[in-house]
């Protein structure tokens, strides 16, 4: 754990000219350096901060001692051990621990979300929104995740969302950006196609029927 012992020192020496959302990215990129380092699973280690979460989430008087500055450091690290040190892994117990010592406990939850956006980088995964004036079947779900995979180049990780009053039918938004007409129009033409085959596949059965 020395890298994260090195960065999470940098961290606190330069907190002052850096905001919470930087510091939190600092910690999170050492934690899943160390896990990476020593051939870990990057998925199982945020997994396991995951778990953290649900319990801090479900117990905010928990979460709220923890990043109380009135409490010593050495009375969260023991409400911590005997919350979590049992079922913790070696790595992720003692990355708490520095985090304890450098007096980062209030950041757990923004290093947490930051440790999910460095996991998908890493992986290429890329988080979308695509809002639908109406739902998405399975067939056309699976044509728009393949076209937005050949157009990212990374693996999209879709959010449907329905809004009858979206026009043209498809908006597609990564992170805060809506994507540009090109990429629009060449999802709006995997539509259509899909529309149009749809409407020829009962056009054909219609015909198949008459004759029989």
């Amino acid at each position: 754990m020395q890298n994260v012992e090195q960065d999470a020192q940098f961290a606190a020496e330069f907190h002052a000219g850096v905001d919470a959302e930087k510091i939190a990215e600092i910690y999170a990129e050492a934690y899943l350096n160390a896990v990476s380092g020593q051939g870990g699973s990057v998925d199982d280690a945020v997994g396991e901060f995951a778990s953290l979460v649900d319990v801090l989430k479900s117990q905010p008087q928990f979460e709220a001692v923890l990043a109380s500055a009135m409490i010593a450091t050495d009375e969260k690290v023991a409400l911590l051990e005997k919350a979590i040190a049992a079922a913790a892994s070696p790595l992720f117990w003692n990355f708490l621990q520095v985090v304890a010592k450098r007096n980062r406990l209030d950041l757990l939850l923004p290093i947490f979300a930051q440790a999910q956006i460095l996991r998908d980088k890493r992986q290429r995964r890329i988080p979308i929104t695509i809002t639908t004036a109406t739902e998405v079947d399975s067939q056309l779900f699976e044509a728009l995740s393949g076209k937005l995979r050949e157009l990212l180049g990374g693996e999209p990780m879709i959010r449907s969302v329905i809004d009858p009053e979206v026009l043209g039918g498809l908006v597609v938004r990564v992170g805060d950006t809506v994507y540009d007409a090109s990429i629009s129009t060449q999802l709006q033409s995997v539509c259509r196609q899909m529309i149009e085959r749809s409407a020829q596949e009962i056009q054909n059965r219609r015909e198949n029927f008459r004759a029989g």
